[in-house]
């Protein structure tokens, strides 16, 4: 039984002692006098009888009644029923108090009017005060206070008589029931009576109305809003008007959120006094009055409910998690229900008659119903989670939160994990968890109910009939007697409070009162103390938990299957099985993904261990521990499915003798896993253990037959066995019935078992988090966890972060050197706050603690000394967990710097790599090893990814292609360890992204990178790979040059540079004035009296004008070199003149080729030999070369077969060059004499370019290019040289702003297109300058209108290098894209620029191509002539001339404009450590992607194939041949370089051009060559060059991982599959079938084109007939002339024509093969076997059959030397016979012509000694000669005894015949 009240107060109106204008409330009197002993009287009550302040009223307001609620210290609520009515104030009362009453009249007798009418209204200007009746109780029965205030307010105001102190007296001496649905009947004495019902069960909340009233106020959503704030302790502020709302919307809150109780801050009523309560920061539930709304504004974080406006409103800021799914929607749903049943019926189309709602008290419990069922829901199963540490003296109970997330599977769920955490949960553990208690509703619900639960959740109307159901019991609970309410209570009239009262409310007699209290005192001591009589059981379990929402958890679903496969791995590893076990661990590995195959990993592994240990052999150890890193990896720090609690008494009993007396055990091999850093994991572990020992205490000893490692949340394995809680439940029964001593005894038993526990679990957490190598401070870097345990214990800190931290964390953790890092102090400190939290939460006594923390430091000292021992003996372990290292094939002369580093490769956002994009498994990341040879950086592994197979992962790039090197620390994808790493990208688009393992110390990887470096950057030119591969001589000393028959090439350097020094020093200059020859003179070479003119230095130079007969003998050896060179081979080609003796025929040609830089003095970075026009001095070039940058003058590179224009190219010009030349006034004054004469010699030069050119059109119609700007360039702007004079003023454009890609063609030509050739007229220039803009700005025209100079804009070879760099990482980024898709690609592709630099170089040749075309020349001269110069001329002629086209004509173009020009390949390409700085360059790339775009537009006009640009593109950085090292030929002499294959000196070992690599390998395979080639002879090529015309070049996206690049020949693979053959053991042929991957596999090679497909195929057929297998060049010529043969109408089919038609005239390539390759040549790549190179044929049957003659042949051909130049020949028999096809060789060694039937015959059909030769004279045709060659074609030799007449397949071939037959007399 329990007091009503407590107390009984009269508060009332007092003045505020400051003297403002609010008052404040005065305690009058309270009873009793005296606080009970039980329940001190609360303070503070005056503040809360008037909330919102103590203020007079001028009007007599209806008195008001409202319960206020405070808590006292003890968190004990105490209900203040408030009643309020209103009292006029007295006169002295009213002046002293407030200002405005003083200003108001005064009454006069205010008793006399009164007498008379008692019903009057109140004076006006009178003033109320309001009084307060208060009720103090612990009860909340809000009705009853009502009544029980309103009886004494209506005897005082109806004057009753009845004494108010016997009233008030009962009231304070009643005594109710607390709960069991007992029913008191009470009266006050003043003939009232009062029915009191109590709940049947105290612990449910009694709701009244409050949470239908919340729910009509705010509504559905608003209020599921509210519970969840409540429920993850947000801040929730209520406002209304009415005090009664804002406390039932409290009340009605608390109620939702049963079985929880609210522990924080709760007051329903907050007065206005206290209102900065509301900025406290804890959580709270508060009311405040809606009038101070304003005051809460200002707070951010709390949600705020109008009641009164229905809304709730929530700050940006507070984010409420939601109800897990699907609870919200069926939550919602059925709420929906309960209050809008209308809502179910309003679609109908006949709806039933209206169903009357339930009441809204029904209603209340119905709502009330469905929240109950939702915890029931949500906490399902939780009974199963609770470990009880201690039964006695008091349980101890702490609940296994991470189980319990982890088996509803809500780990992720951020609304339970708040719940769980949060103080009301920790109080429902600590009151519900108890196992013997008084059971409620909640607790059978969550019992009994959850299956009902669960089947009804897809029909709603059995959901609503179970919350009927549910809501039936709460009211029943609430109204146990609904039929009895008899209430009588005397309540005052209508209107009574406007009556004038007779008196204000009396002051009570404290003595009656107190003597009424005192006797019912004494009247209760006699009665026996009430106990409450509780029904305690056990509290049932229910059933085991199930996940809340069954989720398919993707590829891990776990079948039997599955679980079959990690049980039989397991089984096989314990039998010593290990193939067997090697080759299911990938599926197991796959498998341990999902969670059931961990458990029964976990499980099995038990079923191993007998008497906790278990000793394994290496390999089976090795196993073990793999599937444990496995388990574990996937395992997160909370360990919610217990698999790393599972696998703990596992790692301490696996072990593996190491060496006599030492062991290592599991653990050390699992510590790399955030779990066993986490405080809250060993917390729990714990607790289980002691839990299942407690149990063990308490049970039969025949029970205790549970395992130990039972997981926590699983029902218990035997049915009959009691679980922990039903023991300690039997024991709470019979606690009371034992005697103290068995008490005592039971105590210190329980806590003896912690105590040990606690000593154990100090042992195990020493044995994880001790690392291996103590001496580390890995410990502290791997796992950022325990570093963080130093400053909070639950901090719990991923891998991932860990992985940002790693970089910093040496130096900013505080522990900074190894030494000083105290490994054990901080695994020390991490057990003790273990220890001391557990210990203390388990009840152990201090003495017990204190002897703990003394063994703690003791027990990690002794198990670091342990540890030492293992890890002295388990470094001398030969590690056998690594796959093995996979060696990478090596070039011949391709050395290993650095051995193999283990390294991980890593996926670098190139999703081909990873499989994605092309289907298939990842091939990355890749575990293998990255290799440094002298010419590689080589990776070779194989993938992690278990599924992939043994499949080889390689990825290499050439040490000199590298570009950038970055440090990167990342994870590795295995064991997720995080792990210094490098990343190296190249220019050949290859990206190594790499994570060292864990064995590669931080040295050996510092070491690769400064091998790497030292590699990249060598010292000297000589130390690269392409100087050190063919020579014997180690790397260090420098190389010897050998003696030759001429001078060495030391000497040879040394003259050329004093011969430079000569010819710079020696220059005496005349001037004179310069006048232009007249227009008579303009076409035909200028006479002899005008040449002197021309050279205006008088003094001729012997040193520079000797011809070339008189050179002396060290001269004529550089001018013999300098004639074989390419370039000059090209000039002869071009007809652009000869090196003849004869001048008289060279004074016709209009150009010469001049020896003038043969010592490279005038232009180092020019060819020895150049083309100049007739009429110009030697001389005078000096000072022309003067006037331009670097002496880069212009010199004619190429003539247009067709209209004898000339291209002309030069650096750009400096200053006082032509430029300034322009600048002056156009009519000639005396100024202009003076002028700089090489301006003049510079101006002659150009005239003398003009004038060698064919007769123009007459001067009338001449040379604008009006109409070109006018119809093509849209006619914006100037072409900024265009006179007005003489012109149509206007028309042009600004060329250059078009080319620099401003306004495009106008708009019939909008796709680039080229316009039609017909659109220059014949008005035009002789000659165009096609130069920078910035360089001519301001620059006059030539007066008399004979060039004209083009402007445009350029990018510079900066621009070039930033968008390669940007182009680079949109190919391999270098980390995977966050949602990889096509757009970011292309997004960064134009971020790059790159195409856009394309099209504008293919703009700028296409119109060097027109204008070259119709016949005027042009000169290129941008920048210092050797990059954009370079890369335009090469376009230009490539477009032009069919003949570069050819494979020959291509390596000619490249050797001429690239090399001997002058391109600085060394610099651009940043071969030295000069370079290092500018960086890679990649001027001849662009070069190269730009005649791609072109081969991809003209398919048809390419002699060779895609490959053969790509492979150039890839060796020009490679460093591989010497073709592309150095910056020009005078650097390339100098090193010896250039005319060092002449001598003896050519090594049989490897190819030292790459020029003479690639005609070995077309020999071997049509890899290079093009089957689509067919040309149209006059082609001029006029490719589209838009952007969107263009195509990203595969060469920078494709990725071959099966080899690495595929550019290196012989390092590729053989044959992709052997041919069908029976095997020798008689079995069945194998499958030729083959998986090909796109980015493994390299698809050309894998799947060659049908052709390549059919020749190989003729090559097997022929050499099994045994014949000596053709050359696949002359088959596939000899197929492609029969087939052209077939097509011709008349068919003539003798065999001559045949031959004639097997050598197309077009073909300028054909037949002319220059030097073979050296024999020995380690290149044996396809099945062709090539005799003349001498490799043997693959069958041995075959060799046995050769004949004598071809083996003699075979040595014969041995010396490389014997062939200098070879190819076919039509050769006149003697008297009477025909002209045939002969294949001749020219032997320099013999000194002799050989000719052969055809080209792979062996035996020689005859000899012509070149002794005997007198002449070769040009020949003409005779009969029978072949019909489609050019007469110039035929030459004859004429010997001694008689002519022979040859006749070659055109023109250029000839030329090359005479000119090597000549050669070869002259060096006799």
């Amino acid at each position: 039984m329990a007091r009503l009240a407590d107390y009984f107060v009269l508060v009332a109106f007092g003045p505020h002692p400051r003297g403002s204008g609010e008052g404040q409330g005065q305690i009058l009197q309270r009873f009793p006098e005296k606080d009970w002993e039980d329940n001190p009287f609360p303070q503070g009550i005056e503040l809360f009888c008037q909330p919102s302040g103590w203020q007079l009223c001028p009007e007599r307001n209806p008195p008001t009644f409202f319960v206020a609620v405070l808590t006292d210290i003890n968190s004990e609520r105490h209900y203040c029923a408030c009643l309020t009515f209103w009292e006029p104030v007295e006169s002295t009362q009213e002046v002293v108090c407030t200002e405005d009453a003083a200003e108001k009249e005064e009454e006069a007798d205010e008793g006399g009017q009164a007498r008379l009418s008692s019903t009057a209204p109140a004076q006006p200007g009178q003033l109320f005060a309001p009084k307060t009746l208060v009720l103090v109780s612990r009860l909340d029965h809000t009705e009853v206070f009502r009544n029980s205030l309103g009886l004494i307010y209506a005897i005082h105001v109806e004057g009753l008589n009845v004494c108010l102190e016997n009233v008030i007296g009962n009231l304070l001496t009643c005594t109710v029931p607390l709960a069991g649905g007992s029913q008191r009947t009470i009266s006050l004495g003043a003939g009232d009576r009062q029915v009191i019902q109590t709940p049947l069960v105290d612990s449910l909340p009694v709701s009244r109305c409050s949470v239908a009233l919340l729910f009509r106020q705010l509504g559905i959503t608003n209020v599921l809003s509210l519970f969840c704030a409540a429920l993850t302790e947000h801040k929730v502020l209520f406002l209304s008007r009415s005090y009664q709302r804002l406390a039932d919307a409290c009340r009605g809150l608390l109620a939702l959120l049963f079985p929880l109780r609210y522990s924080f801050t709760y007051v329903p009523i907050l007065p206005a006094q206290l209102l900065e309560v509301l900025s406290t920061p804890t959580p709270f539930i508060i009311g405040v009055n809606a009038a101070f709304q304003a005051e809460t504004q200002e707070l951010l974080d709390v949600i705020v409910a109008d009641l009164d406006g229905g809304t709730v409103t929530v700050p940006e800021c507070v984010h409420i998690p939601p109800l897990p799914e699907p609870l919200q929607s069926q939550t919602h749903n059925i709420l929906s229900m309960v209050l809008d049943p209308e809502l179910e019926l309003a679609d109908l189309a006949f709806p039933p008659p209206t169903t009357s709602a339930s009441s809204l008290k029904m209603q209340d419990k119905e709502l009330r119903a469905v929240f109950l069922r939702l915890f029931a829901q949500l906490l399902q199963g939780y009974r199963w989670c609770l470990h009880i540490v201690r039964i006695h003296p008091e349980p101890v109970i702490r609940f296994h939160k991470a189980a319990f997330l982890g088996q509803r599977g809500l780990v992720e769920d951020d609304f339970l994990m708040k719940v769980l955490e949060g103080m009301a949960f920790a109080g429902f553990v600590s009151e519900r968890g108890v196992p013997y208690r008084s059971t409620d509703l909640f607790d059978e619900l969550v019992a009994h109910e959850v299956a009902r639960m669960r089947a009804d959740e897809s029909h709603p109307h059995r959901v609503l009939r179970h919350v009927q159901e549910l809501a039936e019991q709460l009211y029943k609970n609430e109204n146990p007697y609904p039929a009895v309410a008899m209430h009588k209570v005397q309540r005052p009239g209508e209107a009574s409070h406007l009556r004038r009262t007779h008196r204000p409310f009396p002051r009570l007699d404290e003595g009656t009162v107190q003597w009424i209290v005192d006797q019912a005192a004494a009247k209760m001591q006699g009665a026996p103390p009430a106990v409450k009589a509780e029904r305690r059981t056990t509290v049932p379990s229910g059933p085991p938990m199930t996940a809340i929402l069954e989720r398919c958890s993707g590829p891990h679903i776990n079948s039997a299957r599955r679980l079959e496969v990690v049980r039989n791995c397991i089984s096989y590893v314990f039998e010593g099985k290990m193939l067997e076990a090697k080759k299911s661990l990938p599926a197991v590995l796959r498998a341990l993904k999902g969670r059931a195959a961990r458990r029964c990993l976990a499980h099995e592994l038990h079923l191993h261990v007998q008497q906790n240990r278990a000793v394994l052999d290496h390999q089976q150890f090795d196993f073990v521990v793999r599937m444990m890193n496995c388990c574990l990896q996937d395992c997160t720090s909370l360990d919610e499915h217990g698999i790393a609690a599972a696998l703990l008494p596992l790692v301490t009993a696996f072990c593996r003798k190491l060496s006599p007396g030492v062991t290592q055990f599991a653990y050390s091999c699992v510590q790399e896993h955030v779990v066993w850093s986490t405080p809250q994991f060993w917390e729990a572990m714990f607790y289980g253990d002691v839990q299942t020992h407690i149990r063990a205490l308490y049970l039969e000893p025949s029970d205790d037959r549970v395992s130990p490692s039972q997981e926590v949340g699983e029902a218990q394995s035997q049915d009959g066995a009691p679980s922990a809680l039903d023991v300690a439940s039997e024991q709470r029964r019979l606690w009371p019935t034992l005697s103290r001593e068995k008490q005592q005894e039971l105590v210190q038993k329980e806590e003896s078992t912690v105590f040990s526990q606690a000593i154990h679990y100090a042992n195990r957490m020493s044995y994880l988090l001790l690392p291996l190598d103590s001496s580390k401070s890995r410990l502290l870097r791997e796992r950022a966890g325990l570093g963080d345990l130093e400053s909070a214990s639950n901090s719990l800190v991923t891998n991932s972060m860990a992985g940002s931290v790693a970089e910093s964390y040496d130096t900013e953790s505080g522990f900074e050197d190894a030494e000083t890092c105290d490994v054990a102090g901080t695994v020390v400190r991490f057990i003790n706050r273990f220890v001391d939290k557990v210990c203390t939460e388990s009840g152990v006594t201090s003495d017990h603690l204190k002897g703990l923390h003394v063994m703690v430091p003791d027990i990690v000292q002794m198990h670091i000394e342990t540890l030492e021992a293992v890890h002295r003996e388990s470094k001398r372990l030969p590690p056998i967990q690594k796959p093995k290292l996979l060696r990478p094939r090596l070039l011949p002369g391709e050395e290993c710097v650095l051995d193999g580093l283990r390294v991980y490769l890593l996926p670098d956002g190139r999703e081909e790599g990873v499989g994605g994009s092309g289907g298939g498994p990842a091939l990355l990341p890749a575990e293998g090893a990255v290799f440094l040879t002298t010419y590689r950086v080589i990776f070779t592994g194989m993938p992690t990814d278990p599924l992939v197979g043994e499949q080889v992962v390689v990825r290499s790039f050439p040490v000199a292609a590298l570009t950038k090197e970055k440090r990167i620390s990342v994870q590795t994808p295995v064991d997720q360890l995080l792990q210094d790493g490098l990343q190296l990208r190249s220019c050949t688009f290859q990206l190594l992204k790499m994570a060292f393992d864990e064995e590669v110390g931080s040295d050996s990887a510092e070491l690769f990178r400064k091998q790497l470096h030292k590699l990249r950057y060598p010292a000297d030119i000589r130390s690269t790979f392409a100087f050190t591969l063919g020579s014997a001589y180690p790397l260090g000393r420098p190389l010897r040059v050998a003696k030759d028959k001429g001078p060495s090439f030391r000497t040879l350097s040394r003259n050329l540079v004093k011969n430079a020094k000569k010819t710079i020093g020696r220059q005496y200059v005349t001037r004179k004035k310069y006048n232009p020859p007249g227009w008579e003179h303009r076409g035909q070479p200028p006479s002899e009296d005008q040449e002197d003119e021309i050279s205006v230095s008088e003094e001729l130079e012997p040193s520079t004008l000797t011809p070339s007969s008189a050179l002396k003998p060290s001269d004529r050896m550089t001018m013999s070199s300098l004639v074989e060179r390419a370039c000059c081979r090209d000039y002869q080609r071009l007809g652009l003149g000869t090196l003849s003796s004869s001048l008289s025929r060279a004074k016709s040609e209009p150009f010469r080729i001049s020896p003038v830089n043969r010592m490279y003095a005038i232009c180092r970075s020019y060819p020895g030999l150049l083309i100049v026009p007739q009429s110009i001095q030697d001389n005078a070039l000096q000072r022309v070369s003067r006037c331009y940058r670097q002496n880069r003058f212009p010199v004619v590179c190429w003539r247009s077969g067709r209209s004898k224009a000339v291209l002309l190219r030069s650096g750009g010009l400096h200053g006082k060059g032509v430029v300034g030349l322009f600048k002056a006034q156009n009519t000639p004054s005396p100024g202009q004499a003076q002028a700089d004469s090489s301006s003049l010699e510079q101006e002659k030069y150009l005239q003398a370019v003009v004038s060698s050119m064919p007769r123009y059109a007459d001067s009338s119609g001449r040379n604008t290019l009006s109409s070109f700007s006018s119809a093509h360039m849209g006619g914006h702007g100037k072409w900024s040289s265009v006179r007005a004079s003489g012109r149509s003023s206007g028309l042009g454009a600004d060329v250059g702003s078009r080319l620099a890609g401003r306004d495009l063609l106008s708009t019939p030509h909008t796709n680039g297109a080229p316009p039609d050739s017909g659109f220059l007229r014949p008005q035009r220039a002789a000659l165009y300058i096609i130069g920078d803009k910035a360089q001519l700005k301001g620059v006059r025209p030539d007066p008399l209108q004979q060039w004209e100079l083009v402007p445009i804009e350029v990018f510079e070879a900066r621009q070039v290098k930033a968008s390669f760099k940007k182009l680079l990482k949109a190919c391999a980024p270098g980390c995977p894209a966050t949602e990889p898709s096509p757009a970011s690609f292309l997004r960064s592709l134009e971020d790059s620029e790159w195409l856009i630099q394309i099209h504008k170089l293919l703009q700028i040749s296409v119109l060097v191509v027109e204008l070259l075309d119709s016949g005027s020349s042009v000169l290129v001269s941008l920048e210092d002539g050797w990059d954009i110069t370079t890369q335009v001329v090469s376009l230009v002629q490539l477009l032009s001339d069919p003949f570069y086209r050819t494979l020959e004509g291509f390596r000619l173009l490249v050797e001429k404009e690239w090399l001997s020009f002058g391109h600085r390949f060394s610099h651009r390409g940043a071969h030295t450590p000069a370079g290092q700085s500018s960086g890679f360059t990649p001027v001849f790339l662009q070069f190269l992607d730009c005649v791609h775009q072109v081969h991809l537009q003209f398919p048809m006009e390419f002699e060779f194939s895609q490959f053969y640009l790509k492979f150039l593109g890839y060796h020009h950085a490679s460093r591989r041949f010497r073709t592309f090292l150095l910056d020009s030929d005078y650097e390339r002499i100098e090193m010896g370089l250039l005319y060092e294959e002449r001598g003896e000196r050519r090594s049989h070992l490897a190819c030292k051009s790459v020029w003479e690599y690639v005609d070995r390998l077309s020999k071997k395979t049509p890899m290079f060559y093009n089957y689509t080639y067919a040309p149209e002879d006059t082609e001029v090529l006029r490719p589209y060059s838009n952007v969107s015309n263009l195509k990203v070049w595969d060469f920078y996206t494709e990725e071959t991982l099966a080899e690495g690049p595929p550019y290196d020949w012989e390092l590729a693979q053989g044959p992709p599959e052997p041919p069908e053959e029976e095997r020798p053991d008689g079995g069945a042929p194998q499958s030729r079938r083959r998986v090909v991957w796109p980015c493994y596999d390299s698809r050309p090679r894998v799947q060659p084109d049908a052709i390549s497909r059919l020749l190989e195929e003729l090559q097997r057929l022929e050499s099994e007939l045994g014949r000596p297998p053709e050359r696949w060049k002359d088959t596939w010529d000899r197929v492609k002339a029969s087939q052209r043969l077939e097509g011709r109408q008349d068919g003539r089919g003798t065999p001559s024509s045949l031959l004639v038609s097997a050598v197309p005239h077009h073909r300028r390539s054909l037949g002319v093969y220059l030097q073979e390759g050296p024999v020995g040549s380690t290149l044996s790549l396809s099945l062709d076997s090539d005799q003349s190179s001498g490799s043997t044929t693959s069958s041995s049957r075959q060799a046995a059959r050769r004949s004598t003659s071809t083996l003699y042949s075979q040595f014969q051909t041995a010396e490389s030397e014997n062939r200098s130049y070879e190819g076919t020949l039509y050769k006149k028999g003697a008297f009477m016979k025909p002209w045939k096809a002969r294949w001749f060789v020219l032997d320099k060694t013999k000194h002799q012509l050989r000719y052969y039937d055809h080209r792979v015959d062996t035996e020689c059909k005859g000899v012509i000694d070149l002794a005997e030769v007198e002449a070769v004279a040009p020949g003409t045709p005779t009969i029978g000669a072949p019909k489609t060659v050019d007469e110039k074609a035929f030459f004859d030799v004429k010997t001694t005894r008689r002519v022979y007449n040859f006749c070659a397949q055109d023109v250029p071939s000839a030329q090359q015949w005479v000119d090597r037959i000549q050669s070869c007399l002259s060096d006799a």
